[in-house]
């Protein structure tokens, strides 16, 4: 109570000092480097990572990009190609002509150079940059590019799609919280009963969401998914906190003898409940850091940090705003428009065996929707991107015109005779779905000796440690047969040389599935081992944490199940995540209505009466606490063109909703059922169990 009084008497100092440290947040985040590429998620002892580390450091290469050119007259080409080499960052750019004068007609060149490059229509160039696949200084250079080949030119390749996202989520993001924030106004408005205090709410977590932003400066960088996502899965959380200390304030208005004294026990009451809550929360955000796909960790310690933010600015600035606006707050008030409860809790708990039969059904069905939906899941990131885009247009170019789908490089040792890597590159051809493989060998053709090529042409594809090779694969990244065709490939090249290695973004892709599948099992079995000893400790029992979880379990199972029946495919990263959120942020209500059930038992009443006052008091603060989340989030879901973030959206807008109906219907249901379970299994409940 000191801590609370002392927040009381320094209400004014706290608001300034919170308006002040917005200056510092807002300097920090916008020096906070957002990165664009999935794939720098990778563990680093991977060879992949390994491979695109070396291509980087030892031969100065690092992001590759076609570059197609529709109906350009040869000379023209080779004009611009000249430009492209003077753009900073670019290594080499490889063409025809690095391999003969543009004066010899195509006609006269070798079958696999000649469609190596060339259709009926278009050309294409291969460039190699000196930077990252996602570094600031690539996605320069690919505007760069873009502005000087003009309209009839087309950028493929990883750099180009990282480009184009960062410039779609940085004019996206903006409207992502203006909507939230719009959408989650209205809900409070509705739900509550003050027409001024849901824009203090608003307030009050917004300079919270801004030093939460602000601090991941010391982070390095966040992923785009965890810029787009913390702000309005913070708003959405920790809404609840602030609901909790305004009810709890309005009670001791009416109990205390002063405003002052009212909060003081209001921030004490509200510390103690919202701590339950905000552990499981931050468990199941801190769950995502033991994903070997560093993504996790990323989003997990902003949004565990966020979470921590909210708790604090729900006991410091929210109290104090609410005490210096208290006399407009107080003309302000209405009815608000949930109903009461009584005779709905009256029904729930009549019927409560049917609600029983209900949640036994509903488990078959689900359960099997939902590991098929972890099954059906997608990895390439250019199917989470609208179809207009520019990176979107020029694949799809590159795939109908040259009948290319990825490009895979082998990274292998100099010194294996030139005779094998002939013979190495043939076998590779011979893999299903390799177009053709491109390397010194192959572009001399077998009677051209090595020496007769100029060092500046063969410095592009080999120094005095590594050779490079590109493979045109007639796959899709992140396929099933482009994995096969990675296994193929992998077995071929190790034969030649042991330590050589094929990266790229398929193979990287791969790497990706191999490891996200994995992880989705450690994810959801630390959340849950985590999330059951808060509960047990909460409640000081040792069933309730199984009754808990087995309800919002369940409506996970459901939330990702339906995307099955429906015929959807998520993004990789949504079933990981979704499912250790919706458990961290959902199991709240159950906690809630638990807790005031185990109150009502010990207060003397038998468990249907105890489980109607339950209902009738709870289900509003359920309804209030879930549509919050379902408003931060839907209208997000609905507008965003990025499938990735539309997707986790919608999940968590569906999550919300579904979580919510099975608390007020099912969670009853079991604790009728178990209600003498319950009482021998907790902490003081004994007694209870006689009647």
């Amino acid at each position: 109570m000191k801590i609370s009084k002392a927040i009381v008497k320094l209400r004014v100092p706290i608001v300034i000092i919170a308006l002040i440290l917005i200056v510092p947040s807002l300097l920090g985040m916008l020096n906070t480097r957002i990165n664009y590429d999935m794939l720098t998620y990778l563990p680093d002892s991977m060879d992949t990572v390994k491979g695109q580390n070396i291509l980087l450091d030892e031969f100065g290469k690092g992001a590759f990009s076609f570059i197609i050119l529709e109906d350009m007259p040869d000379k023209d080409v080779a004009a611009l190609k000249e430009k492209v080499e003077q753009v900073e960052q670019v290594d080499s750019v490889l063409w025809y002509n690095n391999v003969a004068d543009i004066s010899v007609p195509k006609e006269f060149l070798p079958d696999k150079v000649y469609s190596a490059f060339n259709t009926d229509h278009s050309t294409v160039m291969a460039v190699f940059f000196n930077t990252s696949t996602s570094s600031d200084e690539t996605m320069d250079a690919i505007r760069e590019i873009r502005s000087i080949t003009g309209k009839q030119c087309f950028v493929c390749g990883l750099s180009a799609l990282v480009t184009d996202l960062k410039d779609l989520c940085e004019k996206e993001e903006p409207i992502y919280v203006g909507i939230a924030v719009v959408l989650a106004l209205a809900a409070m408005i509705l739900l509550l009963d003050n027409w001024l205090i849901p824009l203090v709410f608003l307030a009050s977590i917004g300079m919270m969401i801004l030093l939460n932003l602000g601090t991941n400066y010391f982070l390095g960088e966040i992923s785009y998914i965890t810029k787009a996502l913390s702000a309005v899965l913070q708003l959405a959380v920790t809404m609840d906190y602030s609901i909790f200390l305004w009810h709890s304030y309005n009670e001791q208005k009416r109990i205390c003898n002063d405003n002052r004294e009212a909060m003081a026990v209001a921030i004490h009451n509200t510390f103690l409940s919202v701590i339950g809550s905000s552990v499981t929360t931050i468990a199941g955000f801190i769950a995502l850091c033991f994903m070997t796909f560093t993504l996790g960790r990323d989003l997990g310690i902003v949004m565990a940090k966020g979470v921590l933010f909210g708790v604090i600015g729900c006991i410091t600035v929210l109290p104090s705003m609410i005490l210096i606006l208290d006399k407009p707050l107080s003309k302000l008030n209405h009815r608000s428009l949930i109903p009461d409860m009584k005779k709905l809790s009256g029904g729930v708990v009549k019927i409560f065996p049917v609600f029983l039969v209900i949640f036994i059904a509903l488990v078959p069905p689900f359960l099997y929707g939902y590991t098929q939906t972890n099954n059906e899941v997608y990895y390439d990131m250019a199917e989470c991107l609208p179809k207009d885009l520019d990176f979107v247009i020029a694949n799809t170019k590159l795939s109908e015109d040259f009948d290319i789908s990825s490009t895979h490089m082998v990274l292998m040792d100099s010194s294996v005779p030139a005779k094998e890597v002939k013979s190495m590159i043939a076998e590779m051809e011979d893999v299903d779905g390799v177009k053709y493989v491109l390397g010194i060998e192959s572009l001399l053709g077998s009677t051209v000796p090595e020496e007769m090529l100029p060092e500046h042409i063969k410095s592009v594809l080999e120094n005095d440690k590594y050779e490079l090779l590109l493979i045109n694969s007639e796959y899709h990244s992140a396929s099933d047969a482009v994995g096969a065709q990675i296994d193929s490939l992998n077995n071929i090249l190790h034969r030649y040389d042991p330590n050589g290695m094929l990266i790229g973004e398929a193979p990287c892709m791969k790497d990706m599935i191999d490891t996200t599948g994995a992880d989705f099992e450690v994810v959801n079995l630390v959340s849950i081992i985590a999330i059951f000893v808060i509960i047990a400790v909460v409640e000081r029992s040792l069933s309730l944490p199984f009754i808990l979880i087995a309800v919002i379990e369940l409506a996970i199972f459901i939330n990702l199940g339906l995307p099955h029946f429906f015929g959807q495919s998520l993004p990789f990263i949504a079933p990981i995540c979704i499912s250790t959120i919706q458990l961290g942020a959902t199991v709240d209500y159950a906690i809630l209505m638990t807790t005031r059930y185990k109150a009502e038992r010990l207060g003397g009443h038998d468990k249907r009466e105890s489980m109607k006052t339950t209902l009738t008091t709870s289900i509003p603060s359920i309804i209030v606490s879930g549509m919050g989340l379902f408003a931060a989030t839907f209208g997000v879901a609905l507008y965003s063109d990025i499938d990735i973030i539309s997707s986790m959206c919608m999940l968590l807008a569906r999550g919300a909703i579904i979580s919510m109906l099975l608390v007020i219907f099912i969670l009853p249901a079991l604790l009728l059922l178990c209600d003498k379970l319950v009482c021998h299994t907790t902490i003081g409940m004994k007694k209870c169990a006689k009647y």
